[in-house]
């Protein structure tokens, strides 16, 4: 009997019920290279899948039979049971649902028509593990990107030491207010504006002023803004036009924060909190201020850290060039 044959004869017999050395029959022909083995084994994936549901349709088949027929005895369905699992072998050895051939096409060698399972796809919409920092990372460049013909984002400050020096003295009148420091005020302004790289500008190019990232709702009757901006729903970064309040100066911007945070109520438990910055940025986050799981963290890493190491360099003096 020539090899291929009798390989052929072992990967046959693993198709009877009976053979309990089906099984490893296949795993030895695989082992050996036999284009065979993969045909085999997709058969037998779809007897498994027409046994599924014979065995569906006769559970639907008891809930209306005789219980006390000598045909619906335990005995009756141990054999029916064997009959069907073999059944499902013979109709799948012969092709009758098409599934083998299909699974084959796909995991085999490239077909013409056919994208094998070992070549990454790239012609569809799939996503991946890293989709929420890629989509974040998406949408934000093109909510930032200029855009001649409407809104943008664009800058309006040289640098950071720019927007420090000129922002800091006007937080220092309206930031004890509320009583919350000034260079807590100003990292939450950096965040929403990345330093004021990030202002938005109307149609006609005219800065919005707005430092804080403050929606123009129902009850707003200045000017307003509509641009692309990136909300999270579930964790998960989304694109949505929404309208912000418009002002005519960064004074003004400073001095309505302070009036939204201590006139909504839904701050007010903040506002109790006020002396903790990491406190008061953690329950104006829980409060609804910001749909971003980490915008009280990435608010205090700026305070922390960058807005540090800018006022130090305010203070002494930069050795050179600008931030």
């Amino acid at each position: 009997m020539e090899p291929s044959n009798h390989i052929k004869s072992q990967l046959e017999l693993s198709r009877n019920y009976h053979d309990v050395k089906g099984v490893d029959n296949l795993r030895r022909a695989a082992q050996s290279g036999d284009k065979g083995a993969l045909e085999e084994a997709a058969n037998q994936f779809e007897a498994i899948f027409v046994q599924m549901l014979l065995k569906t349709m006769r559970k639907a088949q008891e809930a209306l039979a005789d219980k006390d027929s000598p045909f619906n005895s335990e005995q009756v369905k141990f054999y029916r049971g064997m009959h069907d699992q073999q059944m499902a072998v013979d109709l799948s050895s012969k092709g009758s649902f098409g599934l083998a051939k299909l699974i084959v096409q796909q995991l085999g060698p490239q077909q013409e028509g056919f994208t094998p399972a070992s070549v990454i796809r790239s012609d569809g919409n799939l996503p991946n593990r890293d989709d929420k920092v890629q989509a974040a990372q998406k949408l934000s460049a093109s909510s930032n990107s200029e855009d001649a013909t409407g809104p943008s984002k664009q800058s309006a400050f040289a640098s950071a030491k720019d927007f420090i020096s000129t922002l800091m003295p006007i937080a220092e009148e309206v930031a004890n207010k509320i009583g919350l420091a000034p260079q807590a005020m100003i990292a939450q302004a950096a965040v929403e504006t990345g330093w004021g790289q990030f202002m938005i500008h109307n149609a006609q190019g005219k800065n919005s002023h707005n430092l804080f990232g403050i929606k123009a709702g129902g009850n707003w009757q200045g000017d307003k803004t509509a641009i692309d901006t990136l909300e999270y729903r579930e964790g998960i970064a989304n694109q949505q036009k929404a309208s912000f309040r418009s002002y005519d100066s960064f004074a003004h911007s400073l001095e309505d924060y302070v009036s939204f945070v201590r006139d909504n109520p839904r701050y007010r438990q903040a506002l109790d909190k006020v002396s903790d910055p990491q406190q008061y940025f953690e329950a104006i986050q829980k409060a609804g201020y910001a749909t971003d799981p980490n915008y009280a963290n990435k608010v205090m890493s700026v305070l922390k850290g960058q807005f540090s190491e800018f006022m130090s360099a305010l203070t002494t003096g930069p050795s050179g060039g600008e931030f």
